[in-house]
């Protein structure tokens, strides 16, 4: 089937124009599979690389060689990807681009320069186009952070989860403290924006040794932090032998400090999980957030993407090297499908409704192709319940969640379900 006939044919939906487009690249392969970690993400091991890295000096899992990591071909199936993803993304420009993993930062900075330059080539980039770039404090290597940012990358979010030892080994994580804090270091004097990533809620955590690990982060003064409660999620190590966690009131009291924390050192929570200095809000996780479209290319990696009458989701193949043949044949995407007109108003509130700020009215119609009447009796009974709120605003009217709404917003996304 050609490509108008795939993704051009008429249809019962009316989108406006295609939102902004943003770009993800998977590199899958990781140093150690974290227990609680259901990301597609695949250890990589030389049989005499069983050791610990050692601060100051990267495994030998990733050294050059019989063995090694195979850089160069993956980065041939990206390109690959890429270049038969072109027809479905004619004439649009790159708003953002995400590096993600497993650990990106496993790759040399020649490694990550040759991907943003291919990326550049095939594809036109807007202006201070947001390049982010995943990065494991076990991975750190003197002037390894200012060699990715010479080689493009604009942005960093740096894995640290915790400062404390202790809590880095229950969760399984291959750095130790002296790593994260030696990453930090590095990231704060080598970028001008970064992310830091901690989690909260861990095995055996208290709420002192919470409020020590923000004090830790916040010392660097970061203009973005991410903070994720502990989930266990099905199919992890974790979900097979569940570790001993805070309670649920601990968990929001864990929450609530977070929220003073960050807001006492100047950042606001921009959405569920963010917090970021003026300036500093992740543009690339903002167009996910707002509906927007990502082509998604690399192990395992999802897309979205909008046409004039359809929304289609993508997935490629999961395995690396099932992708690396498959991308080189050709024949990147393992399955793809359209969101049905019954699933779009949900996707779109699902993530919307992530937002502090709440979402544009208007952009439902433009991003769905469906009139507001198709969430109408939701909008009502999520502000009957004091879950969301409709404010007129200079740039029109927006959808929000109220303060209740955001603290319990499973319960709010559930309606539109």
């Amino acid at each position: 089937m050609s490509l108008t006939d795939r993704y051009l044919r008429p249809g019962t939906l009316q989108l406006g124009a295609p939102p902004p487009l943003s770009v993800y690249v998977h590199l899958p392969w990781c140093l150690k599979k974290c227990p609680y970690c259901d990301f597609n993400s695949h250890e990589w091991r030389q049989p005499e690389a069983a050791d610990a890295p050692v601060a100051g000096r990267l495994p030998p899992l990733v050294a050059e060689g019989a063995g090694a990591m195979p850089e160069q071909r993956y980065l041939d199936a990206l390109r690959a990807d890429l270049e038969a993803s072109l027809p479905m993304v004619w004439g649009r420009s790159v708003h953002s681009v995400f590096i993600g993993g497993g650990t990106p930062s496993l790759f040399s900075p020649e490694s990550i320069g040759r991907l943003i330059s291919d990326l550049r080539q095939l594809l036109p980039m807007q202006p201070g186009c947001e390049i982010t770039m995943e990065a494991n404090p076990g991975t750190f290597e003197k002037d390894r952070f200012r060699a990715y940012r010479a080689a493009g990358v604009t942005r960093l979010s740096i894995g640290v989860q915790s400062f404390d030892d202790a809590k880095l080994q229950a969760l399984g994580r291959v750095h130790d403290r002296e790593q994260a804090l030696a990453a930090v270091q590095e990231a704060a004097a080598s970028f001008d924006t970064f992310n830091l990533d901690l989690m909260y809620a861990l095995p055996g955590q208290t709420i002192d040794e919470l409020a020590q690990d923000l004090r830790t982060a916040l010392s660097f003064s970061p203009p973005h932090l991410s903070l994720y409660h502990l989930t266990i999620e099905p199919n992890t190590a974790f979900a097979n032998n569940p570790p001993e966690v805070p309670d649920d009131d601990t968990g929001s009291d864990m929450l609530d400090l977070v929220a003073d924390m960050t807001g006492q050192a100047g950042l606001q929570r921009y959405e569920v999980s963010a917090y970021a200095r003026p300036g500093h809000r992740c543009a690339h996780n903002l167009n996910y957030w707002q509906f927007g479209d990502y082509l998604g290319i690399g192990a395992g990696a999802h897309g979205k993407l909008s046409f004039p009458h359809r929304v289609v989701r993508q997935v490629r193949w999961r395995e690396p090297a099932a992708y690396m043949r498959e991308a080189l044949a050709g024949k990147a995407v393992s399955n793809e499908h359209e969101v049905t007109r019954k699933a779009l108003p949900f996707e779109f509130m699902l993530n919307t409704l992530r937002l502090r700020d709440g979402i544009e009215a208007a952009l439902f119609a433009e991003r769905t192709g469906l009139p507001p009447s198709a969430v109408a009796q939701g909008l009502q009974e999520a502000q009957d319940k004091g879950l969301l709120e409709i404010a007129e605003t200079p740039m029109g009217r927006v959808w929000r969640p109220t303060a209740r709404g955001f603290d319990f917003l499973s319960n709010l996304q559930e309606i539109f379900l």
